[in-house]
């Protein structure tokens, strides 16, 4: 395979990837919305944070996810959702951490993915079938 192969290859590795993180996560941030944010709102209630809050989920998980599958922004809106994630795993699922599901798997595994998937797209960037090339965001 030479350099221009192995760069198409990339960039075709590079948009699979934000299609793949921003359309699960753009499934996982409709079903919210549809809830009103009420498990969310829960989990802020509950730690004391104000539920108001809670309707930031819908940047990190539509607006953000959106972003990142057209190629706008991809690193920065990246960051959006692996803060999100961050702040999922850590305020709704901290018990699950350092425990295993009911199929042997980590407790953590599916905000895991999110999380990991959005901070690869970060480091790699957009590859050139984005929206946007040119900032240093992208």
């Amino acid at each position: 395979m030479n350099a221009l192969q192995k760069e198409e290859s990339n960039n075709k590795g590079f948009l699979l990837l934000r299609i793949t993180i921003g359309v699960l996560i753009l499934f996982h941030g409709i079903a919210n919305m549809n809830s009103g944010y009420a498990f969310i709102k829960e989990v802020l209630d509950g730690c004391g944070i104000p539920s108001l809050l809670a309707y930031g989920v819908f940047v990190g998980e539509i607006v953000a996810p959106i972003l990142m599958i057209i190629g706008y922004k991809a690193k920065l809106s990246s960051l959006v959702v692996a803060f999100n994630f961050l702040i999922a795993i850590l305020l709704a699922h901290g018990a699950d951490i350092f425990s295993l599901n009911q199929f042997g798997g980590w407790g953590i595994e599916l905000q895991a993915l999110y999380l990991l998937g959005s901070v690869s797209i970060f480091f790699l960037g957009a590859g050139k079938y984005a929206v946007s090339t040119t900032s240093k965001w992208d």
